[in-house]
Protein backbone atom coordinates (compact mmCIF):
# COMPACT_ATOMS: atom_id res chain seq x y z
CA UNK A 1 0.00 0.00 0.00
CA UNK A 2 1.13 3.22 -0.01
CA UNK A 3 1.10 5.14 3.00
CA UNK A 4 2.68 7.88 1.28
CA UNK A 5 5.74 8.75 3.11
CA UNK A 6 3.19 9.24 -1.00
CA UNK A 7 2.19 5.99 -0.04
CA UNK A 8 2.37 4.86 3.42
CA UNK A 9 3.66 4.43 -1.19
CA UNK A 10 2.88 5.04 1.23
CA UNK A 11 3.19 10.08 1.26
CA UNK A 12 6.10 11.01 3.32
CA UNK A 13 8.06 12.12 0.38
CA UNK A 14 10.78 11.81 2.97
CA UNK A 15 14.19 12.37 1.47
CA UNK A 16 17.38 11.27 3.05
CA UNK A 17 21.12 11.47 2.87
CA UNK A 18 23.05 13.19 0.16
CA UNK A 19 23.26 13.36 -3.58
CA UNK A 20 25.96 11.40 -5.30
CA UNK A 21 29.16 13.07 -6.46
CA UNK A 22 29.59 10.26 -8.96
CA UNK A 23 28.34 11.43 -12.33
CA UNK A 24 26.16 8.96 -14.22
CA UNK A 25 26.83 7.83 -17.75
CA UNK A 26 25.19 10.38 -20.06
CA UNK A 27 22.76 7.75 -21.38
CA UNK A 28 21.48 6.86 -17.89
CA UNK A 29 18.41 8.69 -16.56
CA UNK A 30 19.10 10.28 -13.17
CA UNK A 31 15.97 10.79 -11.08
CA UNK A 32 15.22 11.77 -7.50
CA UNK A 33 14.83 9.12 -4.84
CA UNK A 34 15.37 8.49 -1.17
CA UNK A 35 16.72 5.75 1.07
CA UNK A 36 14.19 2.88 1.16
CA UNK A 37 12.97 2.05 4.64
CA UNK A 38 13.57 -1.70 4.28
CA UNK A 39 15.34 -4.23 2.03
CA UNK A 40 13.62 -4.37 -1.38
CA UNK A 41 11.21 -7.26 -0.80
CA UNK A 42 7.84 -6.62 -2.52
CA UNK A 43 5.68 -7.78 0.40
CA UNK A 44 7.62 -5.64 2.88
CA UNK A 45 7.89 -2.37 0.93
CA UNK A 46 5.09 0.06 1.73
CA UNK A 47 6.65 3.47 1.09
CA UNK A 48 7.34 5.08 -2.24
CA UNK A 49 11.13 5.43 -2.08
CA UNK A 50 11.43 1.66 -2.00
CA UNK A 51 8.27 1.13 -4.04
CA UNK A 52 9.49 3.09 -7.06
CA UNK A 53 12.49 0.74 -7.27
CA UNK A 54 10.62 -2.51 -6.54
CA UNK A 55 8.14 -1.78 -9.34
CA UNK A 56 11.02 -1.51 -11.81
CA UNK A 57 12.65 -4.77 -10.70
CA UNK A 58 9.59 -7.02 -10.68
CA UNK A 59 6.75 -7.92 -13.04
CA UNK A 60 3.39 -9.26 -11.89
CA UNK A 61 0.35 -10.80 -13.48
CA UNK A 62 -0.76 -7.29 -14.45
CA UNK A 63 0.92 -3.91 -14.87
CA UNK A 64 -0.50 -0.39 -14.88
CA UNK A 65 0.23 1.99 -17.71
CA UNK A 66 0.79 5.71 -17.23
CA UNK A 67 -2.94 6.37 -17.11
CA UNK A 68 -3.61 3.67 -14.54
CA UNK A 69 -5.13 1.15 -16.95
CA UNK A 70 -4.31 -2.46 -16.01
CA UNK A 71 -2.88 -4.77 -18.69
CA UNK A 72 -1.85 -8.42 -18.61
CA UNK A 73 1.89 -8.79 -17.96
CA UNK A 74 2.73 -12.40 -17.00
CA UNK A 75 -0.91 -13.46 -17.14
CA UNK A 76 -1.92 -15.31 -20.30
CA UNK A 77 -5.46 -15.72 -18.97
CA UNK A 78 -7.30 -14.83 -15.76
CA UNK A 79 -10.56 -16.74 -15.75
CA UNK A 80 -13.51 -16.45 -13.37
CA UNK A 81 -17.26 -16.89 -13.54
CA UNK A 82 -18.08 -15.53 -10.08
CA UNK A 83 -15.20 -13.14 -9.15
CA UNK A 84 -14.55 -15.48 -6.24
CA UNK A 85 -12.77 -18.42 -7.88
CA UNK A 86 -9.98 -17.65 -10.32
CA UNK A 87 -7.90 -19.79 -12.66
CA UNK A 88 -4.67 -18.03 -13.68
CA UNK A 89 -2.52 -19.15 -16.60
CA UNK A 90 0.97 -17.73 -17.10
CA UNK A 91 2.66 -16.77 -20.36
CA UNK A 92 5.51 -19.16 -21.26
CA UNK A 93 9.27 -18.67 -21.07
CA UNK A 94 9.56 -15.97 -18.43
CA UNK A 95 12.76 -15.96 -16.36
CA UNK A 96 14.14 -14.19 -13.31
CA UNK A 97 17.38 -12.29 -13.81
CA UNK A 98 19.32 -15.25 -12.30
CA UNK A 99 18.05 -17.44 -15.15
CA UNK A 100 15.54 -19.44 -13.11
CA UNK A 101 12.04 -19.94 -14.49
CA UNK A 102 9.03 -17.92 -13.34
CA UNK A 103 6.35 -20.51 -12.57
CA UNK A 104 2.99 -20.71 -10.85
CA UNK A 105 4.87 -21.81 -7.73
CA UNK A 106 6.92 -18.57 -7.89
CA UNK A 107 3.68 -16.64 -7.33
CA UNK A 108 2.03 -18.95 -4.80
CA UNK A 109 5.15 -19.28 -2.63
CA UNK A 110 5.69 -15.51 -2.63
CA UNK A 111 2.08 -14.80 -1.65
CA UNK A 112 2.20 -17.39 1.14
CA UNK A 113 5.47 -15.90 2.40
CA UNK A 114 3.90 -12.44 2.41
CA UNK A 115 0.83 -13.63 4.33
CA UNK A 116 2.58 -15.72 7.00
CA UNK A 117 2.29 -13.99 10.36
CA UNK A 118 5.75 -14.99 11.57
CA UNK A 119 7.31 -13.22 8.56
CA UNK A 120 5.73 -9.91 9.72
CA UNK A 121 5.50 -8.43 6.23
CA UNK A 122 4.19 -4.85 6.06
CA UNK A 123 2.04 -5.63 3.01
CA UNK A 124 0.47 -8.82 4.37
CA UNK A 125 -2.98 -7.17 4.49
CA UNK A 126 -3.14 -7.41 0.68
CA UNK A 127 -3.81 -11.15 0.99
CA UNK A 128 -6.74 -10.74 3.41
CA UNK A 129 -9.39 -11.64 0.76
CA UNK A 130 -7.84 -15.08 0.06
CA UNK A 131 -9.33 -18.17 1.75
CA UNK A 132 -7.00 -19.38 4.50
CA UNK A 133 -5.36 -16.01 5.14
CA UNK A 134 -6.69 -15.79 8.69
CA UNK A 135 -5.05 -19.09 9.72
CA UNK A 136 -1.74 -18.20 8.07
CA UNK A 137 -1.53 -14.59 9.29
CA UNK A 138 -2.22 -15.30 12.97
CA UNK A 139 0.45 -14.42 15.51
CA UNK A 140 0.76 -18.17 16.03
CA UNK A 141 -0.13 -19.46 12.55
CA UNK A 142 -2.46 -22.46 12.32
CA UNK A 143 -1.18 -23.14 8.80
CA UNK A 144 1.88 -22.23 6.74
CA UNK A 145 0.08 -21.79 3.41
CA UNK A 146 -3.27 -20.32 2.38
CA UNK A 147 -5.80 -23.03 1.47
CA UNK A 148 -7.23 -20.76 -1.22
CA UNK A 149 -4.07 -21.06 -3.35
CA UNK A 150 -3.37 -24.20 -5.38
CA UNK A 151 -0.65 -24.89 -7.95
CA UNK A 152 -2.05 -26.94 -10.86
CA UNK A 153 1.10 -27.11 -12.99
CA UNK A 154 4.10 -24.92 -13.84
CA UNK A 155 1.95 -22.40 -15.71
CA UNK A 156 -1.38 -22.62 -13.85
CA UNK A 157 -2.67 -21.90 -10.36
CA UNK A 158 -6.04 -21.19 -8.78
CA UNK A 159 -7.16 -18.63 -6.22
CA UNK A 160 -10.27 -18.84 -4.04
CA UNK A 161 -11.45 -15.66 -2.31
CA UNK A 162 -13.59 -15.46 0.81
CA UNK A 163 -16.16 -13.41 -1.09
CA UNK A 164 -16.49 -11.95 -4.61
CA UNK A 165 -14.27 -8.96 -5.44
CA UNK A 166 -14.69 -6.53 -8.31
CA UNK A 167 -11.17 -5.21 -7.55
CA UNK A 168 -9.13 -8.40 -7.33
CA UNK A 169 -8.11 -8.71 -10.96
CA UNK A 170 -7.00 -5.05 -11.09
CA UNK A 171 -5.13 -5.55 -7.81
CA UNK A 172 -2.86 -8.20 -9.34
CA UNK A 173 -0.43 -5.56 -10.62
CA UNK A 174 0.22 -4.39 -7.05
CA UNK A 175 3.69 -5.13 -5.59
CA UNK A 176 2.72 -7.71 -2.89
CA UNK A 177 1.47 -9.96 -5.70
CA UNK A 178 4.84 -10.13 -7.49
CA UNK A 179 6.59 -13.53 -7.76
CA UNK A 180 9.88 -14.39 -6.07
CA UNK A 181 12.68 -16.75 -7.18
CA UNK A 182 13.71 -19.75 -5.09
CA UNK A 183 16.95 -17.94 -4.20
CA UNK A 184 15.02 -15.37 -2.14
CA UNK A 185 14.08 -17.80 0.63
CA UNK A 186 17.67 -18.65 1.56
CA UNK A 187 18.12 -15.23 3.21
CA UNK A 188 15.32 -12.75 2.55
CA UNK A 189 17.12 -9.78 4.07
CA UNK A 190 20.21 -10.39 1.93
CA UNK A 191 17.97 -10.91 -1.09
CA UNK A 192 16.37 -7.51 -0.47
CA UNK A 193 19.81 -5.86 -0.58
CA UNK A 194 20.48 -7.35 -4.05
CA UNK A 195 17.08 -8.39 -5.44
CA UNK A 196 16.64 -10.87 -8.27
CA UNK A 197 13.54 -9.87 -10.20
CA UNK A 198 11.77 -10.42 -13.50
CA UNK A 199 10.84 -6.82 -14.32
CA UNK A 200 11.95 -4.34 -16.97
CA UNK A 201 15.12 -3.45 -15.03
CA UNK A 202 17.65 -5.25 -12.84
CA UNK A 203 20.40 -4.09 -10.47
CA UNK A 204 23.34 -2.75 -12.46
CA UNK A 205 25.66 -4.88 -10.33
CA UNK A 206 25.90 -6.60 -7.00
CA UNK A 207 25.86 -3.74 -4.47
CA UNK A 208 24.12 -1.33 -6.85
CA UNK A 209 22.26 0.03 -3.81
CA UNK A 210 24.74 2.46 -2.25
CA UNK A 211 22.87 3.27 0.95
CA UNK A 212 21.91 6.92 1.39
CA UNK A 213 23.54 7.75 -1.96
CA UNK A 214 21.98 6.05 -5.00
CA UNK A 215 20.53 2.91 -6.60
CA UNK A 216 21.56 1.99 -10.16
CA UNK A 217 19.36 -0.07 -12.49
CA UNK A 218 19.92 -1.26 -16.06
CA UNK A 219 17.44 -2.79 -18.55
CA UNK A 220 16.73 -6.50 -18.04
CA UNK A 221 17.35 -8.25 -21.39
CA UNK A 222 15.11 -11.17 -20.35
CA UNK A 223 12.01 -8.99 -19.78
CA UNK A 224 9.14 -10.02 -22.07
CA UNK A 225 6.35 -7.70 -20.90
CA UNK A 226 4.56 -4.62 -22.15
CA UNK A 227 6.76 -1.94 -20.55
CA UNK A 228 10.26 -2.40 -22.02
CA UNK A 229 12.62 0.46 -21.10
CA UNK A 230 13.15 3.22 -23.65
CA UNK A 231 16.30 4.32 -21.85
CA UNK A 232 19.67 2.79 -20.97
CA UNK A 233 19.04 2.67 -17.23
CA UNK A 234 17.97 4.57 -14.12
CA UNK A 235 19.92 6.09 -11.25
CA UNK A 236 17.78 6.95 -8.20
CA UNK A 237 19.74 9.73 -6.48
CA UNK A 238 18.99 10.29 -2.80
CA UNK A 239 18.58 13.92 -1.68
CA UNK A 240 18.16 15.61 1.69
CA UNK A 241 15.72 18.14 0.27
CA UNK A 242 13.67 18.88 -2.81
CA UNK A 243 15.33 22.31 -2.98
CA UNK A 244 18.70 20.67 -3.56
CA UNK A 245 17.21 18.32 -6.13
CA UNK A 246 15.55 21.23 -7.95
CA UNK A 247 18.85 23.13 -8.08
CA UNK A 248 20.44 20.03 -9.65
CA UNK A 249 17.58 19.83 -12.18
CA UNK A 250 18.14 23.45 -13.23
CA UNK A 251 21.89 22.87 -13.48
CA UNK A 252 21.42 19.79 -15.66
CA UNK A 253 22.78 17.43 -12.99
CA UNK A 254 19.43 15.66 -12.53
CA UNK A 255 17.26 14.47 -15.42
CA UNK A 256 13.83 14.20 -13.76
CA UNK A 257 12.29 15.47 -10.51
CA UNK A 258 8.81 14.32 -9.49
CA UNK A 259 8.17 16.99 -6.83
CA UNK A 260 8.88 20.69 -7.28
CA UNK A 261 9.65 22.26 -3.85
CA UNK A 262 7.26 24.82 -2.37
CA UNK A 263 9.93 27.48 -2.80
CA UNK A 264 9.84 27.08 -6.61
CA UNK A 265 6.11 26.58 -7.24
CA UNK A 266 5.63 30.21 -8.23
CA UNK A 267 8.53 30.17 -10.69
CA UNK A 268 9.14 26.64 -11.96
CA UNK A 269 6.99 26.97 -15.09
CA UNK A 270 8.99 30.04 -16.10
CA UNK A 271 12.25 28.33 -15.13
CA UNK A 272 11.53 25.15 -17.09
CA UNK A 273 9.23 26.26 -19.91
CA UNK A 274 7.94 23.25 -21.84
CA UNK A 275 9.97 21.00 -19.52
CA UNK A 276 7.57 21.74 -16.65
CA UNK A 277 5.14 18.87 -16.00
CA UNK A 278 1.76 18.97 -14.26
CA UNK A 279 -0.89 16.28 -13.86
CA UNK A 280 -3.75 15.41 -11.45
CA UNK A 281 -2.66 12.31 -9.56
CA UNK A 282 -4.17 9.80 -7.14
CA UNK A 283 -2.69 11.26 -3.96
CA UNK A 284 -4.19 13.06 -1.00
CA UNK A 285 -3.43 14.64 2.35
CA UNK A 286 -5.65 14.21 5.42
CA UNK A 287 -5.56 15.12 9.08
CA UNK A 288 -6.36 12.25 11.40
CA UNK A 289 -6.83 11.99 15.13
CA UNK A 290 -7.21 8.81 17.10
CA UNK A 291 -10.13 8.24 19.46
CA UNK A 292 -7.88 7.86 22.52
CA UNK A 293 -7.09 11.60 22.38
CA UNK A 294 -9.22 13.58 24.87
CA UNK A 295 -12.31 15.24 23.32
CA UNK A 296 -12.23 13.10 20.17
CA UNK A 297 -14.29 10.04 21.00
CA UNK A 298 -18.02 9.47 20.51
CA UNK A 299 -20.44 12.24 19.51
CA UNK A 300 -18.14 14.95 20.83
CA UNK A 301 -15.39 13.70 18.51
CA UNK A 302 -17.71 13.74 15.48
CA UNK A 303 -18.75 17.34 16.18
CA UNK A 304 -15.17 18.51 16.74
CA UNK A 305 -13.89 16.89 13.53
CA UNK A 306 -16.71 18.52 11.55
CA UNK A 307 -16.06 21.91 13.13
CA UNK A 308 -12.33 21.64 12.45
CA UNK A 309 -12.99 20.65 8.85
CA UNK A 310 -15.24 23.66 8.27
CA UNK A 311 -12.62 25.92 9.91
CA UNK A 312 -10.00 25.10 7.23
CA UNK A 313 -9.84 27.45 4.26
CA UNK A 314 -8.69 24.85 1.74
CA UNK A 315 -9.05 27.10 -1.30
CA UNK A 316 -6.80 29.75 0.20
CA UNK A 317 -4.16 27.17 1.17
CA UNK A 318 -4.20 25.63 -2.32
CA UNK A 319 -3.73 29.01 -3.94
CA UNK A 320 -1.36 30.80 -1.55
CA UNK A 321 0.95 27.94 -0.63
CA UNK A 322 0.68 25.55 -3.56
CA UNK A 323 -0.07 28.07 -6.33
CA UNK A 324 -2.87 25.85 -7.61
CA UNK A 325 -0.89 22.60 -7.52
CA UNK A 326 -3.29 21.16 -4.94
CA UNK A 327 -7.06 21.31 -4.84
CA UNK A 328 -9.52 21.03 -1.95
CA UNK A 329 -10.47 17.45 -1.11
CA UNK A 330 -14.08 16.50 -1.80
CA UNK A 331 -14.10 12.94 -0.49
CA UNK A 332 -11.86 10.37 1.21
CA UNK A 333 -10.24 9.05 -2.00
CA UNK A 334 -8.92 11.14 -4.90
CA UNK A 335 -10.62 13.23 -7.55
CA UNK A 336 -8.58 11.56 -10.31
CA UNK A 337 -10.01 8.06 -9.72
CA UNK A 338 -12.80 6.41 -11.76
CA UNK A 339 -16.22 6.81 -10.14
CA UNK A 340 -15.28 9.88 -8.07
CA UNK A 341 -18.24 12.02 -6.93
CA UNK A 342 -17.39 15.47 -5.57
CA UNK A 343 -20.91 16.19 -4.32
CA UNK A 344 -21.65 13.43 -1.86
CA UNK A 345 -24.32 14.03 0.81
CA UNK A 346 -22.56 15.59 3.77
CA UNK A 347 -19.67 16.96 1.72
CA UNK A 348 -20.65 20.47 2.81
CA UNK A 349 -18.56 19.67 5.90
CA UNK A 350 -15.54 20.02 3.59
CA UNK A 351 -16.45 23.64 2.76
CA UNK A 352 -14.90 26.60 4.58
CA UNK A 353 -17.77 27.84 6.75
CA UNK A 354 -16.54 29.81 9.79
CA UNK A 355 -19.95 30.53 11.28
CA UNK A 356 -21.12 26.91 11.10
CA UNK A 357 -17.74 25.75 12.42
CA UNK A 358 -18.14 27.94 15.52
CA UNK A 359 -21.70 26.70 16.03
CA UNK A 360 -20.73 23.02 15.82
CA UNK A 361 -17.67 23.57 18.07
CA UNK A 362 -20.02 25.09 20.66
CA UNK A 363 -22.25 21.98 20.44
CA UNK A 364 -19.20 19.86 21.23
CA UNK A 365 -18.35 22.15 24.16
CA UNK A 366 -21.84 21.53 25.54
CA UNK A 367 -20.89 17.86 25.82
CA UNK A 368 -17.45 18.55 27.32
CA UNK A 369 -15.77 21.99 27.48
CA UNK A 370 -12.62 22.24 25.36
CA UNK A 371 -9.28 22.32 27.11
CA UNK A 372 -5.69 22.23 25.95
CA UNK A 373 -4.41 23.02 22.48
CA UNK A 374 -4.93 21.41 19.10
CA UNK A 375 -1.62 20.11 17.74
CA UNK A 376 -1.09 18.69 14.24
CA UNK A 377 1.96 16.45 13.90
CA UNK A 378 3.87 16.40 10.62
CA UNK A 379 7.21 15.07 9.41
CA UNK A 380 9.78 17.79 8.76
CA UNK A 381 11.48 15.76 6.00
CA UNK A 382 8.42 15.80 3.77
CA UNK A 383 7.84 19.46 2.88
CA UNK A 384 4.65 19.75 4.97
CA UNK A 385 5.41 22.62 7.35
CA UNK A 386 3.86 25.46 5.34
CA UNK A 387 0.46 23.89 4.70
CA UNK A 388 0.14 22.41 8.19
CA UNK A 389 0.88 25.80 9.76
CA UNK A 390 -1.69 27.38 7.43
CA UNK A 391 -4.28 24.80 8.52
CA UNK A 392 -3.47 25.48 12.18
CA UNK A 393 -3.77 29.25 11.67
CA UNK A 394 -7.10 28.86 9.89
CA UNK A 395 -8.42 26.78 12.79
CA UNK A 396 -7.03 29.22 15.36
CA UNK A 397 -8.52 32.26 13.65
CA UNK A 398 -11.91 30.60 13.16
CA UNK A 399 -12.45 28.78 16.44
CA UNK A 400 -10.37 30.96 18.75
CA UNK A 401 -8.41 28.01 20.14
CA UNK A 402 -4.67 27.49 20.32
CA UNK A 403 -3.74 25.43 17.24
CA UNK A 404 -0.19 24.72 16.14
CA UNK A 405 1.89 22.43 13.94
CA UNK A 406 4.01 19.87 15.79
CA UNK A 407 7.11 18.88 13.77
CA UNK A 408 8.66 15.40 13.94
CA UNK A 409 12.15 14.97 12.41
CA UNK A 410 11.32 12.09 10.07
CA UNK A 411 8.47 10.18 8.50
CA UNK A 412 9.52 7.11 10.50
CA UNK A 413 9.30 9.02 13.81
CA UNK A 414 5.71 10.00 13.23
CA UNK A 415 4.66 6.63 11.76
CA UNK A 416 6.05 4.74 14.75
CA UNK A 417 3.82 6.73 17.13
CA UNK A 418 0.76 6.56 14.86
CA UNK A 419 1.12 2.78 14.57
CA UNK A 420 1.64 2.42 18.33
CA UNK A 421 -1.51 4.55 18.96
CA UNK A 422 0.62 6.73 21.22
CA UNK A 423 0.84 9.94 19.21
CA UNK A 424 -1.73 11.71 21.40
CA UNK A 425 -2.48 14.51 18.92
CA UNK A 426 -3.76 15.11 15.40
CA UNK A 427 -1.39 14.18 12.57
CA UNK A 428 -1.09 14.69 8.84
CA UNK A 429 -1.01 11.61 6.67
CA UNK A 430 -1.38 10.94 2.99
CA UNK A 431 -2.17 8.15 0.61
CA UNK A 432 -0.76 7.50 -2.84
CA UNK A 433 -2.70 4.92 -4.83
CA UNK A 434 -1.25 1.43 -5.15
CA UNK A 435 -3.71 0.55 -7.86
CA UNK A 436 -6.21 2.93 -9.44
CA UNK A 437 -9.54 2.34 -7.69
CA UNK A 438 -11.46 4.16 -4.96
CA UNK A 439 -11.86 0.87 -3.10
CA UNK A 440 -8.08 0.61 -2.77
CA UNK A 441 -8.04 3.88 -0.82
CA UNK A 442 -11.02 2.93 1.35
CA UNK A 443 -10.39 -0.74 2.15
CA UNK A 444 -6.76 -0.15 3.09
CA UNK A 445 -7.39 2.85 5.36
CA UNK A 446 -10.88 2.50 6.81
CA UNK A 447 -11.88 -1.16 7.06
CA UNK A 448 -12.25 -1.73 10.81
CA UNK A 449 -9.69 -4.56 10.70
CA UNK A 450 -7.11 -2.99 8.37
CA UNK A 451 -3.60 -2.68 9.77
CA UNK A 452 -3.34 0.66 7.97
CA UNK A 453 -6.46 2.16 9.57
CA UNK A 454 -4.56 5.10 11.05
CA UNK A 455 -7.48 6.73 12.85
CA UNK A 456 -9.10 3.62 14.38
CA UNK A 457 -12.43 4.53 12.81
CA UNK A 458 -14.58 1.42 13.16
CA UNK A 459 -18.04 1.11 11.67
CA UNK A 460 -19.58 -2.28 10.88
CA UNK A 461 -22.18 -0.77 8.54
CA UNK A 462 -19.35 0.81 6.57
CA UNK A 463 -17.51 -2.54 6.43
CA UNK A 464 -20.66 -4.17 5.00
CA UNK A 465 -21.04 -1.44 2.37
CA UNK A 466 -17.44 -1.97 1.24
CA UNK A 467 -18.00 -5.73 1.15
CA UNK A 468 -21.06 -5.12 -1.02
CA UNK A 469 -19.15 -2.72 -3.28
CA UNK A 470 -16.47 -5.37 -3.82
CA UNK A 471 -19.13 -8.00 -4.56
CA UNK A 472 -21.15 -5.75 -6.90
CA UNK A 473 -21.94 -7.23 -10.34
CA UNK A 474 -21.03 -4.04 -12.22
CA UNK A 475 -18.74 -1.06 -11.73
CA UNK A 476 -21.73 1.30 -11.80
CA UNK A 477 -23.35 -0.56 -8.90
CA UNK A 478 -20.02 -0.67 -7.06
CA UNK A 479 -19.64 3.11 -7.43
CA UNK A 480 -23.11 3.64 -5.93
CA UNK A 481 -22.18 1.54 -2.89
CA UNK A 482 -18.85 3.35 -2.51
CA UNK A 483 -20.80 6.64 -2.50
CA UNK A 484 -23.07 5.30 0.26
CA UNK A 485 -20.03 4.20 2.27
CA UNK A 486 -18.39 7.62 1.94
CA UNK A 487 -21.65 9.34 2.87
CA UNK A 488 -21.49 7.40 6.13
CA UNK A 489 -17.88 8.50 6.57
CA UNK A 490 -18.88 12.14 6.12
CA UNK A 491 -21.70 11.73 8.61
CA UNK A 492 -19.21 10.57 11.26
CA UNK A 493 -16.25 12.52 9.83
CA UNK A 494 -13.89 9.54 9.94
CA UNK A 495 -10.99 11.95 9.52
CA UNK A 496 -10.49 15.33 7.83
CA UNK A 497 -9.71 15.26 4.09
CA UNK A 498 -7.77 18.40 3.20
CA UNK A 499 -6.00 18.28 -0.18
CA UNK A 500 -5.90 16.37 -3.46
CA UNK A 501 -2.82 16.53 -5.66
CA UNK A 502 -2.06 18.14 -8.94
CA UNK A 503 1.55 17.03 -9.23
CA UNK A 504 4.31 19.42 -10.30
CA UNK A 505 7.45 17.94 -11.79
CA UNK A 506 10.16 18.70 -14.31
CA UNK A 507 12.74 17.30 -16.71
CA UNK A 508 16.14 18.59 -17.75
CA UNK A 509 17.04 19.76 -21.24
CA UNK A 510 18.84 16.43 -21.74
CA UNK A 511 15.53 14.53 -21.66
CA UNK A 512 13.32 14.30 -24.75
CA UNK A 513 10.28 12.76 -23.03
CA UNK A 514 9.23 12.23 -19.42
CA UNK A 515 5.65 11.96 -18.18
CA UNK A 516 4.08 11.46 -14.80
CA UNK A 517 1.98 8.35 -14.25
CA UNK A 518 -1.47 8.23 -12.62
CA UNK A 519 0.05 7.91 -9.11
CA UNK A 520 2.41 10.89 -9.26
CA UNK A 521 5.59 8.92 -9.99
CA UNK A 522 7.31 9.06 -13.37
CA UNK A 523 6.41 6.57 -16.08
CA UNK A 524 10.02 5.46 -15.72
CA UNK A 525 10.19 2.93 -18.52
CA UNK A 526 9.08 5.53 -21.05
CA UNK A 527 11.56 8.27 -20.13
CA UNK A 528 13.67 9.03 -23.22
CA UNK A 529 16.98 10.92 -23.35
Amino acid sequence: MALTAAALLATSLGLSACSSDDSADASIVTTNGGEPQNPLVPTNTNENMGGRVVDRLFAGLKYYDGNGVAHDELAQKIETTDRKNYKITLKPDWKFSDGSAVTAKSFVDAWNYGALGTNAQLQSYAFTPIVGFDDVSAEKPKAQTMSGLKVIDDKTFTVELKSPSIDFETELGYAPFYPLPEAAYKDMKAFGENPIGNGPYKFASNGAWQHNVQIDLVPNPDYKGGRPPKNKGLRFVMYQSFDTAYADLLAGNLDTLDTVPDSALASYKKDLGDRAITKPTAQNQHIGIQANVPHFSGEEGVLRRKALSMAINREQICENIFHGSRKPARDFTSASLPGFDGNLPGSEALNYNPEEAKKVWAQANAISPWSGRYEIAYNSDGGHQAWIEAVANSIKNTLGIEAIGAPYPTFKNIRDEVNAKSIGKAFRYGWQGDYPTMLQFLTSQYYSYSETNNVDWNNKEFDKLLDAALAAPTQAESYKLVAQAQTLMLKEMADIPVLDYIADAGRSDKVKKAELAWNGLFDFENIEK
